[in-house]
């Protein structure tokens, strides 16, 4: 059986690039327990529930892979709210790499981030590394869930985690709500919304104020990324979908939202897997973008 997981071509680990045996977008199973007592990886568990914050740090508590350390969502990924900029909004890169370094993460790790099971709080936490540069970081594909069917080793000791000194790179370019707005009446940007898409139309709104989405957007919903297992569909599928969403516009173009910048970094990620180049976010999300009702909304499907 052929691996899905997508490794970087050679090059030279001393220049700041990707080494040749890192894993970039996904890692099975069965790789990372091959890897479970290599000093050079570091495992992050991101599990959450949106409806209950403290749950997924309790799970934790319960029952987690050896070696991983706990991010909550809330805490470690997202800065203080302020009611205008969004339900989760991104760290400064100073203060995520301060919370990267805790971890005991820095240049020369693989990272690793899982969550319960479809990648949708993990893929925060990758692209957050992504975003600085980081680029040897990986989803562990299916999550704790796919884990614990295979029976492996589930521990509740807490690791001792020597901290690190994370220096970001070069700090890849997000989108705005300045930005968005700029380039409705142009259409410069392909913005996919990953929300479900009777909130995309703006049906029900059970989180944020107002209903409805971006003028101009598609709707990509990010639960169309995995099969029914958790696990990412095939590379080729996801290409031939994204290819038909794009209809010809180059990747460059493409900002991807939700509702609080958390589960479009799934989209970002099935892009990746793709074989796309790392695609731009849109962070504050429909919540930042909601919160200003001078900002243009849509109803229904593009």
């Amino acid at each position: 059986m052929v691996s899905r997981e997508r490794r970087s071509k050679p090059r030279t680990p001393a220049t700041g690039s990707v080494p040749a045996h890192a894993f970039t977008t996904l890692i099975g199973t069965a790789e990372l327990a091959a890897h479970l007592e290599d000093p050079a990886f570091v495992v992050v568990d991101v599990r959450h529930d949106l409806r209950d914050p403290p749950a997924g740090e309790a799970a934790y508590g319960k029952g987690h892979i050896p070696g991983a350390r706990f991010a909550h969502l809330d805490r470690d990924l997202s800065a203080k709210t302020t009611g205008r900029n969004g339900r989760h909004p991104l760290p400064t890169p100073e203060a995520a790499a301060a919370v990267f370094g805790r971890l005991g993460i820095d240049r020369t790790k693989q990272v690793v981030a899982y969550d319960q099971g479809d990648g949708v709080f993990a893929s925060r936490l990758w692209w957050m590394l992504r975003w600085l540069g980081h680029d040897i970081a990986a989803v562990l594909d299916g999550g704790f869930a796919k884990w614990q069917r295979e029976g492996r080793p589930v521990v509740s000791d807490v690791p001792e985690v020597e901290a690190k000194e994370f220096k970001p790179g070069r700090v890849r370019a997000t989108v705005n709500a300045t930005g968005v707005a700029a380039s409705i009446p142009r259409h410069d940007l392909v913005l996919l919304d990953a929300r479900a898409a009777e909130r995309y139309r703006g049906d029900v709104e059970p989180i944020d104020r107002v209903a409805g989405h971006i003028p101009g957007a598609i709707n990509r919903p990010y639960n169309r990324n995995v099969s029914t297992d958790g696990t990412f569909r095939a590379p080729r599928d996801l290409r031939a979908e994204f290819d038909a969403m794009l209809h010809g516009r180059r990747a460059e173009d493409v900002v991807h939202y939700c509702g609080s910048g958390v589960s479009a970094c799934h989209n970002v990620l099935a892009m990746a897997i793709a074989g796309y180049p790392l695609t731009r976010l849109y962070p504050g999300s429909w919540s930042e973008w909601s919160a200003d009702a001078k900002r243009p909304v849509a109803l229904g499907q593009v």
